[in-house]
């Protein structure tokens, strides 16, 4: 299995800067994040927590995928490892558009494969940037198999929505931004699918002393199934983020780095991802994915635990979830907004976050 270190991190960032947007942070309004009872043990002065929100929704292609797209063609460039017939990937969602305009960007060919089923707007999307579309099959194992054909048998460099060092490791540089702009971060949290976006931020806030809580709909979780096993293995996928978060089985690099000290595994309903992307509409006019708002239904529901596990989180035990995150006193948190390909017409006026 390969593994992720901080000096990949630091060696993306340094390939990366000026090719993407640097990260733009928003400060939720005071009382708005309820903190977590007081500890009785503790006099000192009691402080509202002060929470941020990383608006890495607004990066190119609307999503963080731009950020290790990036990094992957900016590596094989350097090391001369950048075939002539340039990069291939299998994804009509945010990996597919970040590989197509990264390769754009990087003056290379990139061919990009989709079922037949995929929406005319994402196959023109990609076509914007120039790629070379091919629409095999009616599911994404079909077309999965087809451009691993194609890069066998052309020499394109196959890419991969999350599972690659390089993709984690670009994502990793968003942590690095979002500490240079909040001083005395405590806290990250972060919304998982695959592993990509989590391993990399994971890895990064673990040489900084942050913590990290890991954020998954209750019914896409990969990454906590893989703690409570021990290893990767296959979840079932249902959830209204399941476009951006349905992965179903975390890389060996996000259970690697969810295994080390400070994560904190919580599980959420998908009616608590909608509340949140809608409150996020209602009071912000930040349009984002289901995907996106769901770290940030972590520290808005109310707080309970999972009854499968009839145990409350312990050290050690990190797979047993909690189904909310409360701050503490003072706690300094951001929260990453991670993607904004949504259909703008699902969101309508509601009340949920003053």
């Amino acid at each position: 299995m390969q593994q992720l270190s901080y000096g990949d991190i630091k060696a993306a960032a340094d390939r990366i800067v000026g090719r993407i947007r640097p990260v733009a942070l928003s400060r939720v309004d005071p009382g708005a994040i309820r903190t977590a009872h007081p500890d009785p043990l503790d006099e000192g002065p009691q402080k509202p927590c002060e929470v941020w929100l990383a608006l890495e929704h607004m990066q190119h292609t609307g999503s963080f995928k731009a950020r290790g797209a990036q990094n992957f063609l900016a590596a094989h460039r350097e090391a001369g490892t950048l075939p002539d017939a340039g990069v291939t990937i299998a994804s009509g969602g945010n990996a597919g558009l970040a590989c197509a305009w990264a390769a754009q960007q990087q003056g290379v060919r990139a061919t990009v494969f989709l079922p037949e089923t995929a929406p005319p707007v994402k196959v023109a999307r990609l076509r914007k940037y120039n790629a070379d579309v091919r629409l095999v099959g009616a599911e994404y194992a079909e077309a999965l198999g087809a451009c691993e054909n194609f890069a066998g048998a052309t020499g394109a460099l196959a890419s991969h929505a999350y599972d690659h060092p390089l993709i984690a490791a670009g994502a990793g540089t968003l942590l690095e931004e979002i500490r240079q702009q909040i001083p005395g971060l405590d806290t990250v949290v972060v919304a998982v699918g695959g592993g990509g976006l989590f391993a990399g931020v994971a890895t990064a806030a673990q040489h900084h002393g942050v913590r990290v809580v890991a954020v998954e709909p209750e019914n896409c979780r990969a990454l906590n199934a893989a703690l409570e096993a021990g290893e990767p293995v296959d979840v079932p996928v249902d959830s209204i983020a399941a476009d951006s978060l349905g992965a179903r089985r975390t890389s060996g690099m996000a259970l690697h780095a969810a295994q080390q000290d400070r994560v904190h595994s919580v599980l959420v309903p998908d009616s608590d991802i909608i509340k949140a992307r809608q409150a996020l509409w209602d009071h912000r006019r930040i349009a984002v994915e289901h995907a996106a708002a769901t770290g940030l239904a972590a520290l808005l529901a109310e707080p309970r635990y999972d009854t499968r596990w009839n145990a409350l989180p312990q050290p050690g035990d990190p797979f047993v979830p909690c189904r909310s995150y409360r701050p503490g006193n003072g706690e300094r948190v951001a929260v990453i907004l991670c993607g904004a390909n949504t259909d703008l017409s699902s969101l309508t006026n509601q009340d949920e976050l003053q």
